[in-house]
């Protein structure tokens, strides 16, 4: 390993005490989604480079230079929380209903934590730090930041994220090339029948009936209808029916996703989704509508670039995987392609991270995992770096 990176790394120790402080203030002190204002505020004033730009309406692009002209690498990191209300009982819980349930204050922290270690020690590829709003909704963030073109505004050609993950086994992280995370429509679907007495269904035509089928036959979309070897997740959420025991309602609704794992399965899907629903609904004398919510794409890693961060991490001295995939979706996947190579890593927390899943009450990574995907990032950059223009770094696998 050349002194550059030994550099960097001895400054993003001494940096991390600091992040970890950052992490629980902003754990404590959470915002959702389109009102990350407050957020961005304190994470900028912990980067210590100016006040950015503002981008995505509560979102900001900071600029660290380089030791080299050319494009930069934007490190990435979520600031917007989860409406759950949090029961892991620490000390710096939030009380707010809000919380910080997919580990995006740990993503800030570590963010901080390089950035910092970074004007400390220089780097030679000019860095955009990403604090990026509405990561759990949609419209979401990175649609913005892409749409309106403000990351071609500051040169930046590769983006690089890390996200922590309780599926991978504590102290390993994922660096695979190719679709890594799912697409997502998210679907509303309302039938519309002849409600009345309960005990006169000859009379009626029950839409509660017709929706409990739909949600079983719905389940081809995966099963029956797209290949196996891609896969397909469709699942309902919600289903709102009726007012009593002994009414039949007029109509019954239901919220629902399907998500895929490669691309041009999507408009095959959507067909037979709309397939099932209306057929159902006909099958049962009621009618159907269907309203689709696209929502993200399929999250596609750079193969050179997984390749080139899975060099640095074995450098790093990390446990590496280079398989894991998730049928969760994040909108760090509007990065990837259109002119922008884009690499999303995973840091494993096994069981140390107080829930089996993203999203949960419980959810709550320990504070290593700040120092963790500060070790991700620096990986990914050095990835992005790599080359003949770099003198500082070797290339991959020298």
């Amino acid at each position: 390993m050349t002194e550059f990176p030994i550099r960097w790394r001895a400054a993003l120790a001494d940096e991390l005490p600091a992040a970890i402080e950052l992490r629980h203030r902003l754990h404590a002190d959470p915002r959702g989604s389109g009102e990350e204002e407050d957020t961005a505020r304190l994470v900028t004033a912990a980067i210590g480079a100016g006040e950015g730009e503002r981008a995505a309406k509560t979102g900001r692009l900071i600029d660290l230079p380089g030791e080299h002209p050319g494009p930069a690498v934007a490190l990435r990191a979520e600031m917007d929380a989860l409406p759950v209300t949090e029961r892991t009982g620490v000390p710096w819980a939030s009380r707010s209903g809000l919380m910080h349930a997919c580990g995006h204050d740990v993503h800030l922290a570590a963010l901080v934590a390089v950035c910092r270690a970074a004007q400390r020690a220089g780097v030679p590829k000019p860095i955009v730090a990403v604090l990026q709003p509405r990561e759990e909704t949609s419209p979401s963030g990175a649609q913005d930041l892409v749409e309106s073109g403000a990351l071609e505004a500051h040169d930046v050609d590769t983006v690089i994220g890390a996200h922590v993950q309780p599926r991978l086994p504590y102290g390993v992280v994922s660096a695979a090339p190719g679709p890594v995370n799912a697409s997502t429509d998210e679907f509303e679907i309302v039938l519309r029948g002849q409600g009345g007495h309960a005990g006169y269904p000859h009379l009626l035509r029950d839409p509660v009936l017709a929706l409990s089928q739909l949600v079983v036959s719905l389940q081809q979309v995966a099963s029956r209808r797209i290949d196996p070897v891609h896969g397909a997740v469709c699942t309902v959420g919600r289903i709102q029916a009726g007012t009593a025991a002994n009414v039949v309602p007029n109509s019954a609704s239901a919220l629902g996703s399907l998500r895929l794992m490669r691309g041009s399965d999507r408009e095959r899907a959507l067909e037979v989704l709309a397939e099932i629903v209306h057929g159902t609904a006909q099958a049962y004398g009621c009618t159907a509508e269907l309203q689709i919510s696209p929502c993200e794409p399929v999250l596609v890693n750079d193969p050179a670039l997984a390749a080139a961060a899975q060099d640095w991490l074995l450098r790093g001295g990390a446990d590496l995987d280079v398989d894991f995939r998730s049928f969760g979706a994040d909108d760090f996947a509007h990065y990837c392609g259109g002119g922008m190579r884009g690499l999303m890593l995973f840091v494993g927390l096994g069981d140390t991270a107080g829930a089996r899943s993203l999203h949960d009450e419980l959810f709550l990574p320990g504070d290593d995992a700040v120092g963790q995907v500060a070790e991700a990032l620096l990986a990914g950059y050095l990835a992005a770096a790599s080359g003949p223009e770099y003198p500082e770094l070797p290339t991959a696998g020298s």
